[in-house]
C-alpha cells in the first residue's frame, strides 16, 4: 500500500511541474488583448452559472423540494 501511495505522489508531483512549465509558457507569450477579454469574461460568466446552480441547489434543499425524491430512493 505505502508503494500506491509514493507512487501517487511522484505522479502529482510531476503533474503540478508540468503544469507550472505550461502556465510559465503561456504567461511570458505574447495574447492579444481581445483573448485576455474573452478569457476573463469566460471565468466571470463560469462563476455566474456555477453560483447560480449551486443557490438553486441550495433554494431546493431548504425549500424540501427533494424530500420526495429522497424518500423514493429510500427502502422504508
Amino acid at each position: 500500500m505505502s508503494n500506491v501511495k509514493e507512487l501517487s505522489v511522484v505522479f502529482l508531483l510531476a503533474l503540478l511541474v508540468g503544469v507550472w512549465v505550461w502556465a510559465f509558457s503561456a504567461w511570458t507569450s505574447d495574447i492579444p488583448m481581445i483573448n485576455w477579454v474573452a478569457l476573463g469574461l469566460g471565468g466571470l460568466f463560469t462563476l455566474i452559472v456555477g453560483s447560480g446552480l449551486i443557490g438553486l441547489m441550495f433554494y431546493s434543499s431548504r425549500r424540501g423540494y427533494d424530500d420526495e425524491a429522497f424518500r423514493k430512493r429510500r427502502p422504508k
